[in-house]
């Protein structure tokens, strides 16, 4: 019986992501310029998410600076951590307000977008004539009304939080492969 469960998670996990391949592509790659523009440009990519997204926001911010799977040039990005010390939930807006300049991209990671703190970090970085990147599950929530025709929303059809989160990790290191492929040029990646 937990033999099953656990095959039925892998397969779950396969399908989402073999439908989601087709719909998210498109997204994804809109995504991929926006983050290029802005790096090439002299901007930088701030990366927050709500709950345990802001995990992965972290790591994709590391992968920028770090690499993926390529040696290349540091790209600039900054994860952005919401403060323990607030109770109004406003650090990240803040940290939006303080460190967002026109030109530089939010990337804003949240399995259902209903957070208030992303809410409001998206309005700060839309004062700021950032673009915003929302990578989202389920319907994109409130998050998603919020944004604008140069926005991007990456959306995964689905409203379990475990499967959201697993495509959300192939859609960071889609957009990480993405910039190094446009920056570096098309290039297998040994094994």
């Amino acid at each position: 019986m937990l033999e099953q469960r656990i095959q039925q998670h892998f397969i779950d996990s396969a399908d989402l992501k073999y439908q989601a391949a087709q719909a998210l592509s498109h997204p994804i790659a809109s995504a991929v310029q926006a983050i290029l523009a802005c790096v090439t440009g002299g901007g930088k990519v701030l990366a927050c998410g709500g709950g345990l997204s802001a995990v992965q926001a972290q790591q994709f911010a590391a992968f920028c600076v770090d690499g993926l799977e390529r040696e290349r040039p540091e790209l600039a990005a900054l994860p952005l951590a919401p403060s323990a010390g607030r109770a109004d939930g406003a650090a990240l807006a803040r940290q939006v307000r303080a460190l967002g300049q026109a030109g530089d991209v939010l990337l804003a990671v949240s399995v259902t977008g209903d957070e208030d703190a992303l809410q409001d970090a998206a309005q700060a970085a839309h004062e700021r004539d950032m673009t915003v990147i929302a990578l989202s599950g389920r319907t994109g929530g409130a998050l998603a009304g919020l944004l604008r025709e140069t926005d991007v929303q990456i959306c995964v059809p689905h409203d379990r939080a475990a499967r959201v989160r697993e495509v959300h990790a192939l859609v960071l290191h889609c957009l990480c492969d993405g910039v190094d492929a446009q920056l570096l040029g098309e290039q297998e990646i040994p094994l």
